[in-house]
């Protein structure tokens, strides 16, 4: 309220409290760590590509380094499944070609579990912490336009759920990028509400009436829910409220 009456052409015409349900969603997923390959790598996965090799110490004495780097790097390389020993000769898998030829260096990570908001008003998985999430004895009526059955989804779309992983992972520091390849699991669990706070204005300079809302779980304007209530309802509030 202080932000909004610091300008005084702004009158508050109604102020209005309610709340949103907030399902809380586990899921499990396949990472992977995707980096630029390295020249040693390159050269290595190269090396195999155009000549025979039967072991270590033959790529060792090629590429000028230690032994025992090369053989880390070629059981590397071999678990990851870039490259292979057939008939006592190492090749490239296909997979080992890909990867060489987009100079892109992948390595599969152990299976992570997030936890994740999802806001049936948003459609979406909202960015926000564990802690943000509070138990209050005593909440306002639930947002007069909360889909019921979105309210109670517990499928979600593969592309939304990657795309909310990618942001709990985008802060990572370094050349690398954790990627999600493969969603595992998904359950749904718990609904949390969360209140806000609405705001039905009027700018005197500019004779026109609007809406704020004050989403207390991220502690800012709620740009979202203001355009829902803007369809549904500006026709209303001038003959309403003035």
């Amino acid at each position: 309220m202080r932000e909004l009456q610091q300008n005084r052409a702004i009158k508050i015409l109604k102020m209005d409290e309610w709340c949103i349900p907030i399902r809380t969603v586990e899921v499990t997923y396949k990472p992977v760590r995707r980096s630029t390959m390295d020249v040693l790598m390159t050269m290595l996965l190269l090396s195999i590509k155009e000549a025979n090799f039967k072991n270590a110490q033959e790529l060792s004495e090629l590429l000028l380094v230690d032994p025992l780097f090369i053989e880390d790097l070629v059981a590397l390389m071999s678990r990851v499944n870039l490259m292979k020993s057939e008939d006592d000769i190492f090749t490239l898998t296909d997979k080992g070609q890909q990867q060489l030829e987009q100079g892109i260096f992948e390595e599969e990570l152990d299976i992570e579990t997030a936890t994740l908001y999802f806001s049936p008003c948003h459609q979406l998985f909202l960015p926000i912490e564990a802690d943000s999430i509070e138990e209050y004895d005593d909440l306002p009526k639930l947002y007069r336009y909360v889909d019921k059955e979105a309210e109670q989804q517990e499928q979600f779309e593969e592309s939304l759920l990657i795309t909310a992983l990618q942001h709990e992972n985008e802060e990572e520091a370094g050349t690398s990028q954790k990627i999600i390849t493969m969603i595992e699991q998904v359950e749904a669990k718990q609904i949390n509400d969360s209140p806000c706070l609405e705001f039905v204005l009027y700018n005197k300079e500019q004779d026109m009436v609007f809406v704020r809302v004050w989403n207390t779980l991220w502690n800012q304007w709620d740009k979202q829910l203001e355009q829902q209530l803007t369809e549904k309802e500006q026709l209303q509030w001038r003959e309403q409220y003035l």
